[in-house]
């Protein structure tokens, strides 16, 4: 095989780089999606959309009374109250009302049904004062009211929903109103995974004393899981150039991303380097950011690979802010970001200038309604208790030296992906 040329940009060898500058490169870098197929719509769940969703009828597809009520002709009232109508019948969801309504004439309707065409406005059965076959009310009633014109959700022709939407429950349910039967999506990613280190043994061996079981494997299988990828197991992989540098070669023919984690710190760099370098084009950054100091990224081939660290808070935190934005991207969603919220702490956090510091947070809404987060205590990139018990991660820009108790921070809750 001939070793492929450095991908090392010299201008940025050795340096620290920003979580922003790293997350630039990284999306740069990896591609759109060009593979798309044909799902049944109740097979398209967390699926992306390959193409506009056109809606070939108006939603809705008729005007229509959108509260239970009565019918009248608004227009013709000429603002004079109080007013008396004579109820001409019922209407119910699925009839239509083929007669003639006249000025002093109301039909009483319900929900959903078709509105008489000689009606424009529709008072809600609460407003009104019933005797027998008349009705009376004694408030203005505006042209319009409480109907839902044909198409005023979605207008026949128009784009329902873009290329690149993830389908969530809703828009499930969005398409099936449209008749949508199956539905074109992009193919799901085949992502490579495994775990490197002498130390790392599987569970269900015995555990000597200078080992660890295989943590961050479990870890992305549930990360990727989660976005709908399709995870190929490559297992635990020695400490050892021909055999990092055979997984490596598996991993990019059989996957469209891959991911190991470990190897990446700089005790061991110049050995994985040097294996990564056989097999492809790998640049190795300082990220000014903790946890997850180090990262490894670059191609095997065409295949973006992700040398992500080896400590279990850091393996989840760096996916979270590197390769989840990266995979939504190859994905097809192309323009996604991370939900962020601004809290106010409960905590003391621990951070410092020119590094951006991730911790697990624990928010939730005070009885005075305020949006708060509080540490879920040691931060340690080890400490995978911490993540077990947050659900967000507080992010410390790198312009802030501290965040005290009472201070307003960006959090980013686990609602997308944990």
């Amino acid at each position: 095989m001939t070793a492929a040329v450095s991908c090392f940009d010299s201008s940025v060898a050795g340096q620290m780089l920003q979580v922003d500058e790293s997350l630039r490169r990284i999306l740069e870098a990896v591609p759109l999606p060009d593979q798309s197929e044909d799902v049944p719509l109740h097979q398209a769940l967390d699926r992306v959309l390959a193409e506009p969703a056109i809606s070939a009828i108006n939603v809705p597809q008729q005007t229509n009374s959108a509260m239970d009520g009565y019918a009248i002709r608004a227009a013709t009232r000429g603002g004079a109250l109080p007013a008396r109508f004579e109820v001409v019948g019922p209407l119910f969801a699925g009839q239509c009302w083929d007669k003639a309504v006249a000025a002093s004439e109301a039909v009483e309707i319900m929900t959903g049904a078709p509105l008489p065409v000689d009606c424009d406005a529709v008072v809600i059965r609460e407003a009104v004062q019933r005797t027998g076959a008349f009705i009376q009310f004694d408030h203005a009633v505006a042209v319009g009211e409480n109907v839902r014109q044909a198409g005023e959700d979605i207008a026949r022709g128009s784009c329902a929903l873009a290329a690149g939407t993830l389908l969530r429950p809703q828009e499930l349910g969005l398409l099936a109103s449209l008749g949508y039967t199956h539905v074109r999506v992009f193919k799901r990613l085949k992502v490579a995974v495994f775990s490197t280190g002498d130390e790392v043994v599987a569970q269900g061996q015995e555990l000597a004393a200078n080992a660890i079981y295989d943590t961050n494997r479990y870890s992305l299988h549930g990360l990727l899981g989660r976005l709908g990828c399709e995870v190929i197991d490559l297992g635990i992989v020695a400490d050892n150039p021909q055999a990092m540098v055979a997984v490596l070669e598996k991993a990019a023919a059989a996957a469209d991303v891959v991911f190991s984690s470990g190897g990446v710190s700089m005790g061991k760099a110049d050995y994985i380097k040097s294996a990564l370098e056989q097999v492809g084009c790998i640049g190795f950054w300082r990220i000014a950011m903790r946890p997850g100091r180090p990262l490894a990224f670059g191609h095997l081939g065409d295949t973006p690979f992700f040398g992500l660290p080896g400590n279990p808070v850091a393996v989840m935190v760096t996916f979270m802010q590197f390769a989840q934005p990266a995979l939504r991207k190859m994905m097809g969603q192309s323009h996604w970001q991370p939900r962020r919220m601004v809290a106010q702490a409960e905590s003391n956090f621990r951070s410092r200038a020119g590094r951006t510091d991730y911790s697990r947070g624990i928010c939730r809404i005070n009885d005075a309604g305020t949006l708060v987060v509080a540490s879920t205590g040691k931060q340690g990139s080890g400490i995978l208790s911490s993540m077990v018990e947050a659900n967000c991660l507080v992010e410390i820009g790198d312009n802030t030296e501290k965040v005290a108790l009472g201070d307003q921070v960006v959090i980013q809750p686990f609602s997308d992906l944990l």
